[in-house]
């Protein structure tokens, strides 16, 4: 059985949580089953998914593959493009820098404020 090589990396923004798995390939992105157009219907979503792999001029050179769970849809892909950033980094630590500058390695720290009595 063939040895199938990837690079994982987990995003995280607000209660989501992305797994993330990029493997050579030809630029397919499929989140939760679903083709990443499918799954995230807006451009601005969409945009925010394949930013980190435009931001490392990696776009077409990987096929990723997402589960994310929790959350709603803009947390979801805000978490989906951390996790995309961190494999990045996994699969070319020269990419850290770039990533870094464009804030694709950050987490962003915010998260919902209880309710007050």
């Amino acid at each position: 059985m063939a040895e199938v090589t990837y690079y994982a990396g987990t995003g995280r923004r607000k209660t989501a949580v992305a797994q993330v798995r990029l493997m050579p390939g030809t630029g397919n992105i499929t989140v939760n089953g679903k083709p990443m157009t499918e799954y995230f219907p807006t451009t601005m979503l969409q945009a925010r998914v394949v930013a980190p792999l435009e931001a490392a001029g990696a776009l077409g050179r990987y096929d990723v593959v997402v589960k994310v769970t929790g959350g709603g849809i803009h947390g979801q892909a805000g978490a989906v493009s951390h996790g995309i950033g961190r494999a990045l980094v996994a699969a070319d630590e020269n990419l850290r820098q770039v990533l870094r500058k464009n804030g694709y390695l950050t987490r962003d720290p915010r998260e919902k404020e209880r309710k007050k009595p």
